[in-house]
């Protein structure tokens, strides 16, 4: 790839804008952090139920933090490709890769999760189960790829059409990010029916259907590379392993401080883990022994190792990074940097396999994925049969069911896909209690009137 063809302002929408203090990609993030989107995974769970006496992590505080995060890692890479290949780039791209790629690599981090629905992983496999549990009555509406969006619904893939769709009676181009941005997002790009068939796709993909026509014109003004184009697969931006190495370093070190805020996890095996990493990447071992002993608290002493721990994180993320640019460029990599960082130290591995054992399978977890999973459900069946009911054949019942949905996520002039998609905007876009709610409303757990 062309470092000087990987980047563009070129934005959704092709909404022309005034000069102003502020670069194309600065606007992106300013436009991210006053989104509803955005604003909406304060109550989204992101591992622990929410809300509750200890304040824990939620989708929206993650994010800000791997944002945080992506802004060191984009900044630092920046500057080692202005300084590594000058000779090769042009004015513009100098500018950018000195000044710029930490506000494309904080924007896509901001926005990586837009696209998740509530209660997490959990809301993801009740919306893909809710279609293959109806597969009889459902699929023969669908085309083959639209009925693989659907039972493979995929949260990277929905936040490219929660940031770039137009919804009725809305804008073009959804909240009309830069393209550069966009492909920074784009873990996964292929279509869903090719999700098993390339490099670093893990049986999930980065596109609907209904935007493909946007993808491309992404992949086009990028450079990214076609690996096929029946299905269309591609490879990777090399600014998504930046998004990707962010997201990873903080959800496997954040969750587990959160355990340990809510006494999940000791405070003994926290700081064993986190000062086993501390110990494999620094040269004053003594140093961070003798600040920890400093510490009274023990909430302090683990946020100060999770402080080292990310810095460490982030500098290994680094190094591999620079050392791996050539295969990163090319689309070739075969892993994130975190994955080949687990397979050369065993400190973060022993983290994420305690985390797994101790933390995904703690019982409130998995509580709250239970419901959540039952909630999601149960809200789609209430509201897709009736959506996908011809206005002459619905009944009363139907009808009442679609004034719950609001005007813009209503397409009764498109396809089925088109309309069932709209439903799962609507759903998936939902806060958990929002969603939590309205299913106790319509189950009639709850009735009465609320203003």
């Amino acid at each position: 790839m062309n470092l000087n063809q990987i980047f563009t302002n070129q934005r959704t929408g092709n909404n022309p804008h005034t000069k102003a203090s502020r670069t194309d990609f600065q606007r992106d993030f300013d436009r991210i952090i006053f989104s509803s989107a955005f604003r909406r995974l304060q109550n989204k769970t992101q591992v622990f139920p929410l809300p509750g006496s200890v304040f824990v992590h939620n989708r929206l505080t993650h994010s800000l933090e791997v944002s945080s995060v992506g802004r060191s890692l984009g900044s630092v890479i920046g500057e080692f490709i202005h300084d590594s290949f000058t000779g090769d780039l042009t004015e513009d791209s100098k500018n950018f890769y000195l000044h710029n790629l930490g506000n494309v690599i904080a924007a896509g981090c901001l926005c990586h999760d837009v696209g998740n629905p509530a209660f997490g992983h959990s809301g993801e496999d009740a919306i893909a189960s809710y279609f293959e549990r109806n597969e009889n009555d459902l699929k023969p509406k669908f085309s083959e790829k639209e009925w693989a969006d659907l039972v493979n619904f995929e949260g990277n893939a929905n936040a490219i059409r929660v940031l770039a769709q137009q919804q009725q009676g809305k804008d073009a181009g959804g909240i009309q990010l830069t393209f550069a941005t966009l492909a920074s997002i784009a873990k996964y790009p292929c279509e869903a029916i090719a999700r098993d068939k390339a490099i670093l796709h893990r049986k999930k993909f980065g596109f609907f259907q209904n935007e493909k026509d946007i993808f491309l014109e992404i992949a086009k003004a990028t450079g990214l590379i076609p690996e096929s184009e029946e299905p269309y697969i591609f490879k990777r931006h090399p600014f998504v392993w930046l998004v990707e190495a962010a997201d990873d370093i903080c959800y496997n070190i954040i969750d587990m401080e959160d355990a340990h805020r809510l006494g999940i996890v000791s405070t003994a095996d926290c700081k064993n883990l986190f000062f086993e990493l501390v110990r494999s990447e620094t040269d004053d071992v003594n140093k961070v022994e003798h600040k920890l002993n400093s510490i009274g608290n023990e909430n302090e002493q683990i946020s100060y190792l999770r402080a080292k721990v990310i810095n460490a994180l982030i500098n290994k993320s680094i190094e591999l990074y620079k050392s791996n640019f050539n295969t990163i460029l090319e689309g070739s990599l075969e892993k994130g940097l975190l994955d080949i960082y687990k397979s050369e130290n065993n400190a973060l591995q022993d983290i994420e396999s305690f985390s797994i054992e101790k933390i995904y399978n703690h019982k409130a977890v998995v509580e709250i994925e239970n419901a959540g999973y039952n909630v999601m459900y149960e809200l789609l069946d209430h509201f897709i049969p009736s959506i996908l009911k011809s206005a002459d054949d619905r009944k009363s019942y139907d009808k009442k069911a679609l004034k719950l949905i609001p005007k813009q996520f209503v397409y009764d002039e498109g396809t089925d896909y088109q309309k069932v998609l709209g439903v799962i905007d609507f759903v998936s876009g939902m806060t958990d209690n929002y969603a939590t709610d309205l299913y106790r409303k319509i189950k009639g757990i709850d009735i009465g009137m609320t203003v």
